[in-house]
């Protein structure tokens, strides 16, 4: 595990070398985010904040970490309430918005879960970059599709992402390379915070 961590942590200074001098201000255009009208759009995000040359891998990754961590409260009380997997519900947090409240993606779905305003207000989200109310809302969204195709988590994280209408057109996932990627993501996320 400590190789596995070592490893990390030592791309991340790679990665970071890559971006000296850039400063940190305005969201990031990373991963196409799927808009729902049958194209890719890149998602925004928040910037990685970038340390100094001069500290440790560990003490860089610090902030990150515990921007991560603020939210594991809020996730465990929505995870409970609807009955999901905590570590399912924070790796599509990570997978939506890495963890930024404030994300905003040009097909206009916000916050840490993503909700697109529509479908927000019919969650009952009135402000979706309040952490609580995003995670609430993006839990219970998330409930509902595990519902809708019986606990099948892949296709309810297929209907998060792509909506429940081209699962179903499809009988399955959609052939999305977007929506096959995240679902791959997500559940690969969700085994390395498993256990934490």
């Amino acid at each position: 595990m400590l190789d596995g961590l070592a490893s990390v942590l030592s791309r991340i200074q790679e990665i970071k070398s890559h971006f000296r001098g850039i400063s940190a201000g305005g969201p990031v255009t990373v991963a196409p985010h799927f808009t729902g009208v049958g194209r890719l759009e890149p998602a925004r995000v928040a910037p990685f904040v970038l340390g100094s040359a001069d500290e440790s891998s560990q003490e860089s990754t610090k902030g990150y970490v515990e921007a991560v961590s603020a939210y594991d409260d809020l996730i465990a009380r929505a995870a409970e309430k609807y009955d999901i997997d905590p570590a399912l519900l924070k790796a599509l947090i990570h997978a939506e918005s890495g963890f930024n409240p404030q994300a905003v993606s040009p097909a206009g779905a916000k916050g840490l879960t993503q909700l697109m305003p529509a479908t927000a207000a019919a969650l009952g989200v009135v402000d979706p970059f309040d952490p609580a109310q995003s995670i609430e809302g993006g839990a219970r969204y998330l409930r509902a599709q595990l519902d809708r195709f019986r606990g099948n988590e892949a296709l309810a994280l297929a209907a998060y992402n792509a909506g429940p209408g081209a699962v179903i057109k499809y009988h399955g996932i959609p052939p999305f390379r977007e929506t096959q990627n995240y679902v791959q993501r997500v559940l690969r996320l969700r085994e390395s915070y498993s256990g934490q």
